[in-house]
């Protein structure tokens, strides 16, 4: 079967392939003006990303780790469980650095501090949380570094959970961007880091409780900083760091993604820049609804005795898009297709489709193989036949026919001419190599019946002289021996000497 499916993707990749056009696709936009040292604007449905600025060059994140921190706590542990705060979580964050006023030997609930850290920016309770997920601030670091990595994060080293200062704790704006991409994706995430305010409960240094806010000020609609469409994001800053921002905003079914590194207080308005820049710029589109390359041959061929029933398991992953410039067609991509898998692939995928778009990857899908798809179509035809309505009274057998093959049509599909070209050549080939074959075979069978004909004559004539077939090939074995004896013997005989034939003559 698997095969067979291989044989198909090929196929399909020769024979949906578009012809390139004659004129060049629209060029890629680019102008947008950012003030940091380091940033990316990424679709966060397709991943595609439109705008980068030094994206793998390395920089100090500052408190946008948390983001990487709140993924691994969410991952490892429930909302409910209790975290109790040692002392070495309080009093091992710089002095003067953001905090949720927490003291030693505090509880908060997980939820409360994750609260606590995406909105108010908490050092010591990313410290709590870390040592409360792994045991130790150490061990969390090996899950943080790990998590990084399975996001395909490649710049990047984190060595504590809250972003301070330290010389082995670094990323880059790419590597920010898959782990934001990823980050809201879980909607626990953004539930949380969403929310424009929250109340923690009493500790021993607010007894009353404290209400916290976000610090983003592009979420706060009575700050000229404000945002429409924006989703949430975290703020970052450290001596070292500089300003840092992440952000997430969606308008109509794009959603972006905008990081910010080492800016120099133009992180609001160069992340405003590249939202507007990519929501005016770019569009986001369901691939499923565009590629038929791959989907088509299920519906309309037979390869290798395989029917096409069984061909209909064969589908494209759902909702998987692309981005392309407002100016550009899907005609203009080009899509290369791999076999090769990640463990993130889905279980019953049998390919990875990547779209690109002048060099630049906006998006990828996978190839389907799911055998319940098929049951599913069948009950559904099922289902559909058994619905239509019975013929009227005054409606002939004729004419309910003729309704009823006039609905088949829609289930007619159109076969590329490509396609047919290939099947005619692959066609041709097999006939030709067959016929080589079979010439071949022919021409042994003909010499072999010559050379059984002349054994017999050989033998018949052997018996008309008195003389049996093993007397004969022992009176040829002594004609081969005696004329090899002969040649032997010329090749030593000596030669005579040139003044001799010279007198000779």
């Amino acid at each position: 079967m698997k095969r067979i499916v291989t044989f198909l993707l090929c196929l399909a990749l020769m024979a949906g392939t578009p012809i390139q056009n004659v004129w060049a696709a629209p060029e890629w936009p680019s102008r947008v003006s950012v003030s940091a040292e380091g940033a990316v604007l990424m679709d966060a449905y397709s991943g595609a990303v439109l705008y980068d600025k030094n994206m793998h060059a390395i920089y100090y994140p500052a408190s946008i780790t948390k983001v990487l921190t709140a993924l691994v706590v969410l991952e490892y542990c429930n909302l409910d469980d209790i975290v109790t705060f040692s002392r070495t979580a309080i009093h091992s964050v710089e002095s003067g650095s953001s905090s949720a006023g927490i003291d030693v030997g505090d509880q908060l609930s997980v939820r409360d501090c994750l609260y606590a850290m995406m909105l108010k920016s908490a050092n010591e309770v990313a410290n709590g949380l870390a040592e409360y997920t792994a045991g130790s601030i150490e061990e969390f670091v090996s899950l943080m570094n790990a998590k990084a990595k399975s996001l395909g994060c490649r710049d990047s080293h984190f060595n504590n959970p809250s972003g301070l200062n330290d010389p082995y704790h670094y990323t880059s704006a790419y590597d920010m961007a898959l782990i934001t991409q990823a980050a809201f994706q879980n909607e626990t995430f953004v539930a949380i880091d969403s929310s424009l305010y929250y109340d923690l409960p009493p500790t021993k240094r607010n007894p009353d409780g404290l209400r916290i806010y976000p610090g983003h000020r592009m979420m706060k609609k009575n700050d000229y900083r404000y945002y429409p469409g924006i989703i949430g994001g975290k703020t970052g800053y450290t001596s070292l760091a500089g300003n840092t921002l992440v952000t997430c905003a969606q308008r109509d079914n794009m959603k972006l993604i905008v990081v910010v590194l080492n800016g120099h207080n133009t992180h609001y308005t160069d992340t405003t820049s590249l939202l507007n820049f990519g929501f005016s710029n770019f569009r986001s589109l369901n691939v499923a609804d565009l590629d038929t390359t791959y989907s088509s041959i299920a519906n309309d061929m037979t390869i290798a005795g395989l029917h096409t029933t069984d061909l209909s398991t064969l589908h494209m992953q759902e909702n998987c898009r692309i981005t392309l410039p407002n100016s550009a067609d899907f005609s203009d991509t080009g899509s290369i297709i791999s076999y090769d898998l990640s463990d993130a692939a889905p279980e019953d995928a049998i390919a990875r489709i990547t779209y690109e778009y002048e060099g630049r990857q906006i998006g990828a899908t996978y190839l389907i193989h799911n055998e319940n798809r098929r049951d599913s179509t069948k009950t559904a035809i099922e289902v559909t036949a058994s619905s239509e309505p019975e013929p009227d009274e005054g409606e002939s057998e004729e004419d309910a026919q003729k309704a009823s093959s006039s609905r088949l049509e829609g289930f007619r599909f159109h076969i590329p001419a490509r396609a047919w070209i290939i099947l005619g050549t692959i066609t041709a080939l097999i006939f030709i190599i067959g016929g080589l074959i079979f010439l071949k075979r022919s021409i042994d069978k003909r010499e072999q019946a010559d050379r059984a004909t002349r054994c017999q004559r050989r033998q018949q004539r052997l018996k008309e002289i008195g003389m049996s077939t093993a007397d004969f090939h022992i009176l040829m074995q002594k004609k081969r021996f005696d004329s090899s004896l002969s040649r032997e013997k010329s090749k030593h005989r000596p030669r005579p000497h040139k003044s001799f034939l010279d007198k000779k003559r």
